[in-house]
Formats: structure tokens, C-alpha cells, sequence
């Protein structure tokens, strides 16, 4: 076979590769001999047997070919589920932003708060991290961040919400993780003799992440940290603190 057959073979398939791809992935058209109703009846019914992928399809399908139908509403509340389900996070998460923006007095839009806080959450573990023990606090918490204050707004705009006891709940657990995050940020410049740094890293991680287990250690941090840097009255009102609120803290000034 000449080097001019092959390119038109290659030329060939590439195009039907396309062609089978778009065909596969335009929503418009995948469904387009069923009626509204259908579609939206089909994709419940996809949901109900777990078939998240088959039910994502249709969802879509219903938002390209009928953006304001009756049904479309709650086949976007639906997608941001699906999405989750099929551990496509991201997506679930931008879907519930999409919800929350377009549909901010649906009866249940606390849900799609909910979803969001849960799949920024997910989105910052791995494989590993989902299955073994693993330090949080070591990774980028950008999206840890982000959990925290989706489920934030939830608790504060919705204090009665039905979700609202487990979204404060991962807030806790949120917390910790960025609190020791500082701590060990604040660790980090005290054994490099940045002591400035370390007060700043320290008193961050006091005034922002009270309740927190690892505040104590700040606290002992920031009084070790005034003391190298020779702020006397600054070292002694922070022991105050310290001793107040943890009468069995010990400073050991030569660790």
C-alpha cells in the first residue's frame, strides 16, 4: 500500500471518528424523535436504575432541545445527582453553581448547596485519599477552601435546612484540616528562624480557626515566636491567653 493510500485511509477514519463522535455527543440530536415528556419520563426512569450515564444524557437532551419546558427545571436538579453519582465532580459541581444561579427560589435549591459543598469536597481527594488514611493537610486545599464556604453559605442561608446539620458538620471537619495546614505553615517558619512570618501564620490560625484542636499549638507557637523575637509584653500577654483558655498548656521554650 502506497504512502498516498495510507494518508487517504488515515484521512478516512479520522473523519468517521469524528463524525461517530459528535453524532454520540450532541444532546440535540440524540433523542430528537421523542417528545418532551419522554425524554424527561426515560431519564427518571434511568436514575431510578442507576444508570446515571444513560440518565445524564437525557437530562442534557432535555436542557438543549427544550431550555424552557416544564420538565427541564427538574432535570437539571436531577443532573447535579447523576453527575455525583458517576463521581464526575466537577461537573456536579459546576452543574449546582449553574442551578443555584438560575433557580434561586426552586423548593429545594439547598439541595443543589449541598451537592456543591460535597463535590468541591470530593474533588480535592485522589483514588488513595478515598480509601487509606491520608494527610489533608499536606495537599492543596484550594478546593478544601472552597467546600468549607459552600457549606458555609448553606448553614447561613439556610439555617433549617434539612442539610444544614451535616454541612456544619464537614465544616468542622473542614476547619481542622485548614487549621493544621497553618500550624504546620507556622512550624515551618519557626525552624527557619522567620519568627515574624511564624506570628503571622500563628495569629492567622487563632483568630480564624477558633475551636479548632490545633489552636492550642498556635497559641504556643506564638508566645515561643515573641519570645525569640525579644517582644516581651507581647509574649506575656499571649501566655495570659494561652494559660486562660488552657491552663495545661506548656511552653517549652527550647523546642
Amino acid at each position: 500500500m502506497n504512502k498516498t493510500v495510507i494518508k487517504l485511509c488515515a484521512t478516512a477514519m479520522l473523519a468517521g471518528l469524528l463524525a461517530a463522535c459528535a453524532a454520540s455527543t450532541d444532546p440535540a440530536e440524540a433523542y430528537r424523535g421523542e417528545s418532551q415528556q419522554e425524554i424527561y419520563k426515560k431519564g427518571k426512569e434511568a436514575m431510578q436504575d442507576r444508570n446515571y450515564s444513560e440518565a445524564i444524557k437525557r437530562f442534557e437532551a432535555l436542557d438543549v432541545q427544550y431550555p424552557m419546558g416544564p420538565q427541564t427545571e427538574n432535570a437539571q436538579f436531577y443532573l447535579i445527582y447523576a453527575y455525583y453519582m458517576k463521581e464526575e465532580y466537577a461537573l456536579a459541581s459546576s452543574e449546582a453553581e449553574r442551578f443555584i444561579r438560575m433557580y434561586p427560589v426552586y423548593p429545594y435549591v439547598d439541595y443543589a448547596y449541598f451537592m456543591r459543598g460535597m463535590s468541591d469536597y470530593y474533588q480535592s481527594l485522589g483514588i488513595i485519599e478515598r480509601f487509606f488514611s491520608v494527610d489533608l493537610a499536606t495537599r492543596d486545599l484550594t478546593q478544601i477552601r472552597k467546600a468549607y464556604y459552600d457549606f458555609s453559605e448553606l448553614t447561613t442561608r439556610f439555617p433549617n435546612s434539612t442539610y444544614t446539620p451535616a454541612a456544619h458538620q464537614y465544616m468542622i471537619y473542614l476547619r481542622d484540616i485548614l487549621a493544621d495546614h497553618e500550624l504546620r505553615v507556622a512550624e515551618y517558619y519557626y525552624q527557619r528562624k522567620a519568627y515574624v512570618a511564624a506570628v503571622n501564620r500563628a495569629s492567622d490560625l487563632i483568630a480564624h480557626y477558633q475551636g479548632a484542636p490545633a489552636v492550642v499549638d498556635g497559641m504556643i507557637l506564638l508566645v515561643k515566636a515573641y519570645h525569640q523575637l525579644g517582644m516581651t509584653r507581647n509574649e506575656q500577654e499571649a501566655f495570659t491567653v494561652l494559660k486562660y483558655n488552657y491552663p495545661n498548656a506548656v511552653v517549652d521554650m527550647n523546642s
